[in-house]
């Protein structure tokens, strides 16, 4: 069983880490302005969910693999890079579809994705995520109690503090992007422009993690 004081301890790191902006935040944001509020809580699902299968796979073992072996490192942190570029060109060559007539109906238009889709792409970006692959593989492991044995069931338990923090702070993003994008649903020409934004944004997520640095 995890003590309260180890507990704690990890959820003020957690915290520490989660307040600065990484790949997921970025991404939400990107798919909020490119997509709309249902787009981006779908995801935040995603998201959670992806960073919590790094959570599953550190506490068998496999974590510590992808972040000590570099080859292993570089190609997981490629693939998620690729990826995002891949959804922000999509994003922008679909800006034009965004329709202001659209998003005052009961859905939000624009191309907008299935959600399953938009789900199983958060969770790749959460899964392939250099950040989360870092802090889970270094940091979780050291806040288990090895005398109190259970180590992958600490871990998991432990690893539910920084999702559930995610789950709202990335909430919060995704809804004030959202929001944001709200104004510009008043014409179809504001509209593309911050789709486009959204999907530069995207795009320039990816090149940000293909060229990010393995903390040693």
């Amino acid at each position: 069983m995890v003590s309260m004081d180890r507990l704690l301890a990890f959820a003020a790191m957690s915290l520490l880490v989660i307040v600065i902006p990484g790949p997921s935040v970025l991404f939400v944001i990107g798919r909020a302005l490119a997509h709309g509020r249902r787009t981006a809580l779908a995801t935040v699902l995603g998201n959670v969910v992806g960073s919590y299968l790094l959570v599953v796979a550190v506490a068998l073992g496999v974590g510590t693999l992808v972040e000590r072996s570099v080859t292993v490192f570089v190609t997981v942190k490629l693939a998620g890079a690729a990826y995002l570029m891949y959804l922000g060109v999509q994003a922008y060559r679909h800006r034009k579809e965004m329709k202001a007539s659209a998003m005052r109906g009961p859905g939000e238009g624009g191309a907008r994705r299935g959600d399953l889709r938009t789900v199983l792409d958060g969770v790749i970006v959460g899964v392939t995520n250099p950040k989360g692959i870092v802090f889970f593989a270094a940091v979780l492991p050291q806040f288990v109690d090895h005398s109190a044995g259970g180590l992958p069931g600490q871990m998991l338990i432990l690893g539910l503090v920084p999702i559930c923090i995610g789950l709202v702070t990335d909430t919060a993003w995704g809804l004030t992007a959202s929001a944001a994008r709200g104004w510009f649903a008043r014409s179809d020409r504001r509209l593309s422009m911050i789709g486009g934004a959204g999907g530069f944004a995207m795009i320039g997520l990816g090149v940000t993690v293909a060229a990010t640095g393995r903390a040693e």
